[in-house]
């Protein structure tokens, strides 16, 4: 299990075939309504494409990864890519950072270096963290064709695997949101030894069987209501992802036009502000890395996998690892606290957050950065 020293680079003739594919799109006709009412807008997204076919830096994105320490590892059956980033600090606590879908490591390359040098940010450097942060199994740079796939809590035995025995850190601290959340949620509950604690920006995946649907207390009712309108409105892309996931692959790996709507869509729906609230280069460069590695179907293998097979927290269990939350106002769903501690019942940290959505890393970089510290502060 010896780690090896990892660079990214997408050879020339695959950047130069995607121009190609981009310039020979073949576009769909637009649905009558407002732009983004029935999916994806067609003129922002020919826009978008344009941009990424001309003006689009992929070799700048390459070297912003590439700026980091980065490595791969053989480890449960699988070339397992992380970042390893040291601290810069008198005791810098590992924290291990888990993205989520439609994610990427390249989400992490603003709050990365705040985390590690909080001095140079004008922080505290006692708050230094040491971070690991893997690409999720099946995603980007964790992938090769054929290789075996993950359910959430096996992914969370392999990042345990990876911080204990092959990096040796014998208790660590874990942060994620998205699927991210679900395996940091599983850490807590299947390796509770190793966990110093655990910080999430989005905990609706784990707790849901907590509700109380017959008999809610008020602030349950306004949650069970959001419930109510994702189920109407936007819960269709994970009944496809997690019931029929090959199918769209096809599409999806063959178009990045229609990759980039697939993902592009996300943005809008969930962001802060939608696909103004983050940087343009910055998308594409998680779609491209999307597009390059093939992973777009393999990523949507969680989905399958949480649909069946085990949840992250078995229905009734609880979890003792102290717990911290951060609530985005524009996070998809945001369940009451209430719930959340018959969960996790050392939730001792429960900050809500003035702006942002539910790429928090990307939208607020310096808010998400400074709540992790907070929560970490006292378990140091």
């Amino acid at each position: 299990m010896a780690p090896e020293p990892f660079t990214l680079h997408v050879p020339d003739a695959e950047i130069a075939d995607l121009r190609d594919r981009l310039a020979r799109t073949r576009w769909p006709d637009a649905a009558p309504g407002e732009p983004w009412s029935a999916g994806a807008d067609v003129a922002w997204v020919q826009e978008l494409v344009a941009y990424w076919r001309d003006g689009f830096d992929w070799r700048a994105a390459e070297a912003r990864l590439n700026a980091f320490p980065q490595f791969k590892v053989p480890l449960g059956g699988i070339g397992l890519h992380y970042l390893h980033v040291p601290g810069q600090g008198p005791a810098p606590m590992p924290l291990l950072l888990s993205h989520g879908w439609p994610g990427s490591v390249f989400e992490f390359t603003d709050i990365i270096p705040r985390l590690t040098d909080p001095a140079r940010f004008g922080g505290d450097p006692a708050d230094a963290f040491t971070v690991v942060a893997p690409s999720l199994p099946g995603y980007g740079l964790s992938f090769a064709p054929g290789q075996r796939r993950f359910g959430p809590p096996e992914a969370a035995d392999l990042f345990a695997g990876l911080m204990t025995d092959v990096l040796g850190y014998r208790r660590f601290g874990a942060q994620g949101g998205d699927w991210g959340a679900f395996i940091t949620g599983s850490l807590a509950h299947r390796h509770p030894g190793r966990m110093i604690g655990v910080h999430f920006n989005l905990l609706s995946g784990l707790v849901g069987s907590a509700l109380r649907r017959d008999d809610p207390v008020p602030e349950e009712r306004e949650y069970l209501e959001q419930l109510a309108e994702w189920d109407r409105d936007s819960r269709a892309y994970a009944v496809l992802q997690g019931t029929r996931p090959q199918t769209p692959a096809f599409a999806l790996t063959d178009s990045p036009a229609g990759l980039a709507a697939w993902i592009a869509e996300k943005f809008q729906a969930w962001a802060d502000g939608g696909v103004d609230a983050v940087p343009r280069d910055a998308m594409l460069a998680d779609i491209a890395l999307y597009w390059f590695t093939g992973t777009i179907g393999p990523s949507f293998w969680l989905y399958y996998a949480r649909q069946h097979g085990a949840l992250p927290i078995p229905a009734g269990a609880t979890v003792g690892v102290p717990a911290g939350h951060a609530v985005f106002p524009r996070e998809i769903l945001r369940p009451p606290r209430v719930v959340a501690e018959r969960v996790f019942t050392d939730l001792r940290h429960w900050t809500v957050m003035e702006r942002g959505g539910h790429f928090a890393a990307l939208e607020q970089p310096e808010a998400l950065a400074r709540d992790i510290q907070d929560f970490f502060r006292p378990l140091r």
